[in-house]
């Protein structure tokens, strides 16, 4: 990781079936969080296409068929428009971009979080454990991988994925440097200081078990599909190796990333990354 990092997370107001709009809103986050210095810019998850709200109220069947048409006429590949138009707001800027998308995988759809920079597209995550209300609409993702950037060692876990520690665990046997952590949740009682309550523990531990920095953020808004609604309170935090709480905002933070905070880290005694025994732990994958 290099010496110093600057990185931004911000929740922006994405609708579904407004990725265009979302985009213009993205591009402008992502100029403004340039001219304060950020190098790195994450937004929610699924903040380019838009969350489809999983809470119907009335006839389910009838909610599905409406999300599932919505989810896959929004649906974009990683090499469609949407993945494109993201690099060409990270070149505007002078930024790396790390926002999310519903991803049409051909027969399926995933909920993907890409990263793109320099041009291309740098990596991509695909969310591995599907919460009930949401398995109708895409399904589970792969192993996540770690990609290397100009910045340093960079992975994703998104949303729920984040609650299981084998996710993180995941990044962290790669070396992950920087965790990128984009969510859409809305617990109670539905503002940002209870999401980042919520959401605080989990990632304080993530970050502290694997030695990496985690940047996470919430969706924000209201969003409605298929005769359904629900409102996201948003929210920004960033974790350090340690454990410890770097920057909790409502909307946006940036923050500058220290790699000697790593270096302590993992020179700590608490890092305990560094006393596994791999080979104990057979009966985890079995069970």
């Amino acid at each position: 990781m290099i010496r110093d990092l600057t990185v931004s997370a911000i929740s922006v107001p994405s609708k579904p079936g407004q990725s265009p709009d979302n985009l213009a809103l993205i591009a402008g986050a992502c100029r403004k969080a340039a001219g304060l210095g950020a190098k790195i810019v994450v937004f929610p998850e699924l903040s380019v296409t838009g969350f489809i709200p999983n809470h119907p109220v009335g006839d389910h069947a009838e909610w599905l068929r409406g999300a599932l048409k919505t989810a896959w006429g929004t649906a974009e590949r990683l090499d469609g428009q949407a993945v494109d138009a993201l690099v060409g707001i990270a070149r505007e800027a002078g930024v790396y971009v790390g926002a999310g998308l519903m991803e049409n995988a051909g027969n399926v759809l995933l909920n993907t979080f890409v990263l793109v920079g320099d041009g291309r597209l740098v990596g991509y995550w695909r969310k591995m454990h599907i919460p009930m209300f949401e398995m109708p609409i895409y399904n589970g993702g792969g192993v996540p991988e770690v990609v290397e950037t100009p910045f340093g060692r960079v992975g994703a876990n998104i949303c729920f994925d984040a609650l299981l520690p084998e996710s993180t665990r995941l990044l962290g046997v790669q070396n992950c440097e920087i965790g990128l952590v984009p969510f859409a949740a809305d617990p109670a009682p539905g503002t940002a200081e209870a999401w980042a309550n919520w959401a605080r523990p989990v990632l304080q531990a993530r970050c502290a078990e694997n030695g990496m920095f985690g940047v996470a953020c919430n969706y924000k808004g209201l969003v409605e599909c298929a005769g359904a609604e629900q409102a996201f309170p948003g929210g920004a935090l960033v974790i350090g190796p340690s454990g410890e709480v770097l920057s909790e905002a409502a909307d946006m933070l940036v923050v500058r990333l220290e790699q000697e905070r790593l270096l302590e880290a993992r020179a700590a005694f608490e890092y305990t990354f560094r006393f596994r025994r791999p080979e104990l732990y057979e009966l985890l994958a079995r069970k």
